[in-house]
């Protein structure tokens, strides 16, 4: 059974569709490809000259020294064919060298581009993706499957096609230079060829199920270390260490797997490559006894076969990158073929300075396949008018905001912004007018001033420090060592509950919205804190539309309207003290919290 830290593994072990997409990313750079194509090239031909330069130097002065035993005129020549020897060897150390760095920049540059495109695309996936997806397994897709796809680029498809070439030009060469022992070498192709294939079929499973195995470890790791508090607090150290340990056994033997079937390959390589060259040392030595072919032919013919058996192992080798960047290629290119469930209308209405204006019209909505949250709903909301919210835990206050903002969309009815409906309009434009303080506030690695700006270069220090003093955030961040430049580390771990939530007002009123949501955001603060708040919002919300959602009543009772709901439907609304008159919901709610 599949858990929702586990994927399926599927797809085919060669996908052509994978690699016509992955070919528009590799476009940019095919000058480069092509210029590491020519230093391979230029590699292959170095290697056809070094047997050929020993050749001669065994049938011709070492030869010719034995022969007549002028030894002095044999070094003169053998040392011309060393330094011959020195010199390509140098020239192909080069182009090595060339050809690694050329093509570390082209598969970095290919990396660049894809982890960017995937990492903007996961901008764009609606919340509900997140919903449905544990962070660990989408961490996974923009590191290390993307990661393993650099193989691909660095060393593999040009070093596939040099292998080729050079599997070609060998046979092509020993043809030409022995047909009788080449027609010896090549009887054993076919073996090597069918124990490559039974290779291919096992290896495609087990390197497919590694990267299941990292996306469930990652997964689990992640959501692990983000509730560590949790964990901690009542005592689950030890199952949780025995679910880890689960899943790292499971990861262990997809690479004990794994390394099984290079155990088995390998050695079987060996033994056929040892077998046909123990054949062609038998016909060889015969030949070369009975005067037939020379020592020297034979050492080229030798090293030459070197050069057929080892791209043959490389090749198989290279299956395996194929393998895994197939393997990761899919579920690169699964998370790009995500759509949005909310996406921009082709021809969105321009919300450029909006009034405030609010409109639910009989909204009905669910989240996924779940039953209806809020049911039939509706209410208007005037420019610059205060509304709270209130209901039990489950009433639907939220959801009130994740429509209001498009982070869902409904399943009937209407949401209205200025007399828009919010499907008309750029979810990024509306998303711009809306200023949102939640209960829990997250903070990112920086400073303070960084967070309160979200990193909008175009926002000044000044109208940074203005947001922070209209709401009492400048007492505590101009009382810290480094004041605004003061470190804010991982999740806020350095500051006080309240006083990140006094950095989210700061960051709020910063980019001046024309609507204001409050959900629980004063939840945390301290009483006289608070009291410095709601006078500060008081100037604050002057001229804009704002949304307050509380448990506590005592924060809303000056609102202009609250709406009341209980169980996804608006039962009441009204002012406090109309509210209180009518002894509905709301009065026995502010009777259980007044006592």
């Amino acid at each position: 059974m599949t858990t929702s830290l586990e994927e399926p593994i599927h797809g085919k072990a060669y996908d052509a569709r994978l690699v016509r997409r992955l070919i528009p990313f590799a476009r940019p750079y095919r000058r480069r490809f092509a210029g590491s194509i020519a230093l391979l090239l230029g590699m292959f031909a170095a290697d056809l000259v070094i047997p050929y330069v020993i050749r001669l130097g065994v049938d011709g002065p070492i030869a010719d020294a034995r022969a007549d035993g002028d030894v002095g005129s044999a070094l003169r020549e053998l040392g011309g064919l060393v330094a011959i020897l020195g010199a390509v060897a140098a020239i192909r150390l080069a182009l090595q060298l060339g050809q690694l760095l050329v093509m570390t920049q082209v598969g970095q540059s290919i990396l660049h581009d894809l982890r960017l495109k995937a990492f903007s695309h996961l901008q764009s996936l609606s919340l509900s993706y997140f919903d449905r997806n544990p962070v660990g397994r989408l961490v996974t897709r923009v590191t290390n499957d993307i990661e393993t796809l650099n193989e691909l680029f660095t060393s593999g498809v040009s070093v596939v096609f040099y292998d080729l070439v050079k599997i070609v030009g060998v046979i092509v060469v020993l043809l030409f230079i022995e047909p009788r022992l080449t027609g010896v070498a090549l009887i054993g192709l076919p073996i090597l060829v069918v124990v490559s294939f039974a290779f291919r079929n096992h290896a495609r499973h087990a390197y497919r199920e590694i990267r299941t195995r990292v996306s469930r470890l990652n997964a689990f790791l992640q959501e692990c270390f983000q509730g560590m508090r949790v964990v901690q607090l009542f005592n689950q150290e030890r199952r949780v260490l025995e679910r880890f340990d689960g899943i790292n056994a499971e990861h262990r033997k997809a690479h004990v797997r794994a390394h099984l079937n290079w155990s088995l390959f390998f050695p079987s390589i060996d033994l056929v490559s040892t077998a046909i060259l123990a054949a062609v040392v038998w016909y060889s030595g015969l030949a070369i006894v009975d005067g037939e072919i020379q020592f020297g032919l034979f050492l080229q013919f030798w090293m030459m076969l070197g050069y057929l058996f080892d791209p043959i192992r490389e090749l198989s080798e290279k299956y395996n990158v194929f393998q895994s960047a197939m393997a990761s290629a899919e579920r690169v290119f699964g998370l790009l073929d995500e759509r949005s469930e909310i996406e921009a209308p082709e021809k969105p209405v321009p919300l450029e300075a909006a009034r405030g204006a609010i409109e639910f019209d009989q909204v009905t909505f669910g989240y996924g396949e779940g039953p209806d949250v809020l049911r039939d709903v509706s209410f208007r909301i005037a420019p610059g008018e205060k509304i709270a919210i209130v209901g039990a835990t489950g009433a639907g206050k939220t959801t009130i905001i994740n429509l209001l903002g498009r982070y869902y969309d409904v399943r009937s009815g209407h949401v209205r912004v200025d007399g828009h409906d919010v499907r008309q309009l750029d979810p990024r434009a509306l998303r711009r007018q809306i200023g949102l303080v939640l209960q829990d506030v997250f903070l990112f690695p920086g400073d303070i001033l960084e967070n309160i700006r979200l990193g909008d270069a175009g926002i000044s220090e000044e109208r940074v420090h203005e947001a922070a003093r209209l709401v009492g955030a400048d007492r505590f961040i101009e009382g810290l060592p480094d004041g605004y430049r003061s470190e804010v580390r991982e999740r806020g771990a350095t500051q006080s509950v309240g006083e990140k939530q006094l950095i989210a007002f700061a960051r709020v009123l910063t980019f001046d919205p024309a609507i204001l949501v409050l959900d629980e955001a004063t939840a945390h603060i301290d009483p006289e804190t608070e009291r410095l708040l709601q006078r500060a919002l008081e100037k604050t919300l002057t001229g804009r539309t704002a949304i307050l959602i509380a448990h506590r009543l005592a924060t809303i009772r000056h609102a202009d309207r609250i709406l009341v709901f209980h169980h996804g439907q608006l039962r009441e609304a009204g002012t406090h003290e109309e509210l209180v008159e009518q002894r509905g919901l709301y009065h026995r709610l502010h009777l259980l919290q007044s006592g």
